[in-house]
């Protein structure tokens, strides 16, 4: 009832409402205390939400209210925000059926700047999906070397330590830096290429009949190794999905399947298909770009080949 007795009061000029500005101040008085750390929220919700706790807040309780404000962008479907009233919305599981996709899902949002708008799009899952590859065959590479070399570690006369320090130094001024993650991502990165780069000369000298001067350096692989653990700690990529669970408790052995990719493909989402085809094939560019952008937002994904039919699949 929107008028009920227990949820309004008597002032001086009328009856008194509670409204979610308010309601926001008075929880955030009772758990946290009158004054927070930390205050997180959608770009959205800064004004005049965040600006009323604020006012609320301050004017009670004579204290600052928060320390520190986080505000993100929107998640965007092609170029539109997602919404359930724009139809664009999408669900982690519908996006993300294979243990790939969450993992993938994960590195795109953790290594963008959170204030910026989040893209999810085609292409950005999969140059998320090559970037996880590349660094989970590094991680195997390295693995099996130091399984290998036991307790002979060896010097670090290739100065990878070194470039690992730098990047782990590198990695904690990003953090601190408004959480500028595309930077701690590529410290990440420039750690991972310290060993591909050693991967590459031994193989080179192997190749070219002779072996390596100076040896595989174990101890430079090892490091890179444990910054990778310790900038994981901030990531949370390297780990093993863990299988949904059905409402009853027992796993879903259907969520990482490749049986999904060989689903028929509704009539109404390949008629589509086809008229983007004829699109293309007219050169009416605007309109190709608009059937993908709308393909996307319906959560299918089109690959165009060359000199075949363009492959349709479900994101």
């Amino acid at each position: 009832d929107f008028d009920r007795d227990d949820a309004t009061w008597d002032t001086e000029i009328g009856q008194g409402r509670p409204g979610w500005h308010l309601e926001c101040s008075a929880m955030a008085k009772r758990y946290l205390g009158e004054t927070i750390d930390i205050h997180c929220g959608g770009i959205d919700l800064k004004f005049p939400h965040h600006e009323n706790e604020i006012a609320q807040s301050e004017g009670a309780n004579g204290k600052p209210f928060c320390n520190c404000w986080l505000h993100n962008g929107f998640v965007n479907i092609g170029d539109e925000k997602m919404s359930k009233s724009k139809g664009n919305f999408l669900t982690l599981r519908g996006a993300c059926p294979k243990a790939d996709d969450v993992r993938a899902y994960r590195y795109l949002v953790v290594s963008s700047q959170y204030r910026n708008p989040l893209s999810f799009t085609e292409a950005a899952m999969g140059a998320a999906k090559g970037a996880l590859k590349r660094m989970d065959r590094v991680r195997e590479q390295i693995d099996e070397v130091l399984t290998e070399a036991g307790e002979s570690t060896g010097g670090d006369k290739a100065g990878i330590v070194a470039t690992v320090e730098k990047e782990l130094a590198n990695f904690e001024v990003a953090l601190v830096d408004d959480l500028s993650m595309p930077r701690a991502a590529a410290s990440l990165f420039g750690v991972v290429k310290a060993a591909e780069t050693e991967f590459k000369r031994v193989k080179k000298a192997e190749k070219d009949g002779g072996v390596a001067d100076p040896p595989m350096n174990v101890a430079g692989l090892g490091a890179v190794k444990k910054a990778m653990d310790e900038m994981d700690r901030v990531f949370g990529i390297f780990y093993t999905v863990p299988k949904p669970k059905k409402e009853d408790g027992t796993v879903d052995e259907s969520g990482d399947s490749d049986d999904e990719d060989d689903a028929p493909i509704p009539d109404d989402i390949m008629t589509l298909v086809n008229e983007r085809t004829a699109a293309k094939e007219a050169k009416e560019w605007d309109r190709a770009d608009a059937l993908r952008t709308e393909l996307t937002e319906l959560g299918y994904s089109v690959k165009d080949v060359k000199g075949g039919d363009p492959i349709v699949s479900q994101l």
